[in-house]
């Protein structure tokens, strides 16, 4: 299975999901990663507008290193297939709050898209005018 969680420092190894828990954040060397040049002008200007564009740059990134070189997608759907494995990142923040705004919902979509019989998790999120109550996971059938 794969899915995502909040990176959050200092929190007890209890609070943290079970399985393998990869770090996607700008920084890393992940396969997923977005570059650090989307992620300083989203959260420059966190507009609909400037998501839509960073994520249509990150989406186009993420098909060219799929065409340069698979073998590290495949091996990550591979682990999933075994592990659960969660790909990290500091979202949602003050300055971004809604979830489907990290980089991490692209990717889940992204891997869900080239690997359809992976099970994919999509995060939960709040219904708008209705907190607490959860969206249904779109990856669900």
């Amino acid at each position: 299975m794969l899915s995502r969680y909040r990176m959050q420092r200092g929190l007890p190894a209890a609070q943290l999901p079970q399985g393998i828990r990869q770090d996607t954040r700008k920084h890393t060397r992940h396969i997923l990663r977005p570059e650090a040049e989307f992620v300083r002008e989203f959260f420059a200007d966190p507009s609909d507008a400037v998501w839509r564009q960073s994520m249509d740059r990150y989406r186009a990134e993420l098909e060219r290193r799929f065409a340069q070189d698979r073998g590290p997608f495949d091996a990550l759907a591979d682990l999933a297939r075994r592990e659960n494995v969660f790909i990290g990142c500091s979202c949602p923040t003050r300055l971004v709050p809604d979830v489907r705004k990290c980089h991490t919902w692209t990717a889940l979509e992204f891997m869900h898209e080239k690997y359809p019989n992976l099970e994919v998790r999509m995060p939960e999120v709040e219904t708008p005018g209705d907190p607490g109550r959860p969206r249904r996971n779109p990856m669900e059938k």
